[in-house]
């Protein structure tokens, strides 16, 4: 026989808020850095905060997607998806680890085309504007601040696709730093550094973005927690003096949730009524200490009393 309940995991909907939070703050932040990197870039003479610019118009784009993709995964569960629409933070992940990666190949050949221009050309060019300094600057800070924010939400909800936004923030500060030491450096006469040091940027994000999309494919290709999920359930389960051995445990993500497929054995004298019991039971338990557990389903069968340490068997 197999229990099964199902049950809202408890702050879903305070989870799905915070989420589009950082999402919608992170939005209005790289919207706004767009127009004042592009605009004083262009008045202010700085290809290096332009081109900062238009990476910020790239994060505008792609966080309109990732809004889009978190609002769909919070559709309720139907006869298609059994268990809800959540992978899709996953997959918004996914595309903002493609973008990550599309920004950190922008950011290396721009640098590739400013040193050729260097070797290849004559220029009296005598610096940007001290205001691209101050935006550029001013760009830092507030990415810094939006940095720390959301990676604490995404601790919080363990949204994968809040994660990969904070670590695109924290991408953003190294491109402006570039951007900043490129134009003050440009304005003592060495122009050279910009270059320089938006290569090794570029290299940084590079390896950001594989991260990102190596994580949060984990979750698209179904991979199995580990075994320490195993060791966790045995642990809960032994008070529970009904349940003679813990014989299989099936576990798989659908998002950031669990759904566990166990298989127990239990005294062969019980009835099928108290058999059912011991299952809501073992349920309950693992719904209640198991964070963001959203289903268990629990098969039981009569065991020997006597091959109750025999079947402990657990497989993760």
């Amino acid at each position: 026989m197999a229990g099964t309940k199902k049950r809202l995991v408890p702050g879903m909907e305070e989870r799905r808020v915070k989420s589009m939070l950082a999402v919608y703050v992170g939005l209005g932040a790289n919207a706004l850095l767009a127009i004042l990197k592009a605009s004083i870039g262009i008045i202010g003479c700085s290809p290096a905060l332009l081109a900062d610019g238009i990476n910020s118009t790239s994060d505008v784009a792609y966080g309109i997607v990732v809004t889009v993709f978190l609002k769909l995964s919070g559709k309720p569960a139907d006869h298609e998806h059994p268990y809800g629409h959540d992978q899709l933070e996953s997959i918004a992940a996914v595309v903002v680890g493609a973008f990550v990666i599309t920004t950190a190949i922008a950011i290396f050949w721009n640098t590739i085309n400013h040193v050729y221009e260097l070797l290849t050309t004559t220029s009296d060019y005598s610096g940007a504007s001290i205001w691209a300094f101050w935006v550029a600057l001013f760009a830092i800070v507030l990415k810094f601040c939006l940095t720390g924010w959301t990676y604490v939400i995404g601790r919080q909800t363990k949204n994968k696709a809040v994660i990969a936004l904070a670590h695109d923030h924290r991408n953003d500060i190294f491109a402006s730093l570039a951007a900043a030491v490129g134009i003050f450096f440009g304005r003592m006469g060495a122009p050279w550094v910009d270059p320089l040091a938006g290569t090794v940027v570029s290299l940084i994000i590079f390896h950001t973005g594989i991260d990102i999309i190596r994580s949060s494919t984990e979750d698209l290709m179904a991979t199995l927690p580990g075994k320490q999920l195993a060791s966790d359930i045995k642990l809960l389960l032994r008070p529970l003096s009904e349940v003679k051995a813990v014989e299989e445990v099936h576990a798989h993500r659908f998002g950031p949730y669990l759904v566990v497929n166990l298989t127990i054995g239990i005294d062969g004298g019980l009835t099928v009524s108290q058999g059912d019991d011991i299952a809501t039971e073992v349920e309950f338990a693992l719904l209640e200490n198991i964070e963001f557990m959203r289903r268990v389903y629990v098969h039981y069968h009569p065991v020997c009393l006597d091959q109750d340490s025999a079947g402990d068997n657990v497989i993760a």
